[in-house]
């Protein structure tokens, strides 16, 4: 897929968020919500090969920091991509079919992954959609610093295994040289190891270590095929961290300055709890016309009706039952029947 049919992906599914907004309709509020993350999803694969293809990424000296690299992992002493290249160049098939799950399998298992955490975890699905929001970003920042791909460096002893069987999707100089040097970071890895974590974290059949097979597997895929070093993949699984610290640490912030605000407009005696709140453990706004519980402060139930806008609400009982609900949108606290 080009970037050019991400990007008439993304055009349509925007339309379709668009001409659904009023629409209250259970089945449509859940395809709208639907079309709104597939749409981020295919903006990000094409904002990927965009970058990879345009010329801002400059080719001068691409070749001389793929050497830097191979030289840094020498003095780390890092396995050799060279010697684990060279032990599965002598079958055929396995690279064959090295070069397929490569340059195959990458997206759609990724967009499978996003499908199923939609329908089966939503709760989980924001956290894991700004983190691989912010890590793919964060790779696209430093692949804006030209690097070639193992594959470049047959000085080295590397082989490029696509080109070898007819399978390369660049050719000897590709759409350009640009689109080629974009090795470092892998996006391959960090997407790779995101799936492998977030399945075997939240589900609990055993077919869940398939996932984490995937992960190994495409690190394994990327070296043999001299696309990544080791340093690419490493790079990449440190940006994905980086985006899931932000991706709950921002969130956590502004839920702390939020309850701060409450608190200090409360009435006298009133210790709100954070109901309703975007990634939180009592709701999250992902699911629309979810009704959030949580427990407050002072140990009692608090409730409150969620929407499709994902605002942020406080609720808690004061010593007397009654309810006390305090709601972003309307900075002022109201209280509720018993």
């Amino acid at each position: 897929m080009t970037w050019q049919d991400a990007a008439v992906i993304v055009v349509v599914l925007t339309v379709l968020v668009a001409l659904t907004t009023r629409s209250t309709r259970g089945w449509i509020v859940g395809t709208r919500g639907f079309a709104r993350e597939a749409a981020i999803v295919f903006a990000l694969f094409g904002m990927w090969q965009y970058a990879a293809a345009q010329s801002i990424t400059r080719v001068t000296g691409a070749i001389a920091h793929g050497r830097e690299i191979w030289h840094i992992e020498r003095v780390l002493h890092l396995p050799s991509e060279v010697s684990l290249q060279r032990l599965v160049l002598p079958y055929p098939s396995i690279v064959r079919l090295s070069n397929l799950y490569y340059a195959g399998l990458h997206f759609p298992i990724t967009i499978a992954f996003l499908i199923w955490l939609w329908v089966r975890h939503r709760d989980r699905y924001p956290v894991v959609r700004n983190t691989i929001a912010i890590a793919t970003g964060a790779c696209l920042l430093v692949q804006m610093i030209p690097v070639a791909p193992p594959r470049m460096l047959p000085e080295v002893g590397f082989v490029d295994t696509a080109l070898r069987y007819g399978q390369s999707v660049y050719g000897p100089t590709g759409r350009g040289m640009a689109d080629q040097l974009s090795a470092m970071p892998s996006i391959h890895v960090a997407w790779a190891v995101l799936v492998g974590v977030v399945v075997v974290a939240v589900s609990t059949s055993p077919w869940r270590w398939l996932a984490a097979g995937h992960a190994v597997l495409t690190v394994l895929v990327v070296v043999v095929t001299a696309n990544h070093f080791w340093a690419d993949g490493i790079v990449a699984v440190a940006l994905l961290g980086l985006g899931y610290a932000l991706a709950t640490g921002v969130p956590r912030l502004a839920r702390g300055l939020q309850a701060r605000r409450a608190a200090a407009i409360a009435p006298a005696g009133v210790r709100p709890a954070l109901v309703g709140a975007y990634g939180g453990t009592a709701y999250d706004g992902a699911d629309a016309n979810q009704n959030a519980r949580a427990v407050s402060p002072n140990g009692h139930r608090a409730s409150s009706a969620s929407t499709e806008n994902e605002r942020l609400a406080y609720a808690t009982r004061s010593a007397n039952g009654r309810s006390w609900v305090c709601d972003q949108s309307e900075p002022h606290w109201s209280r509720e029947a018993p």
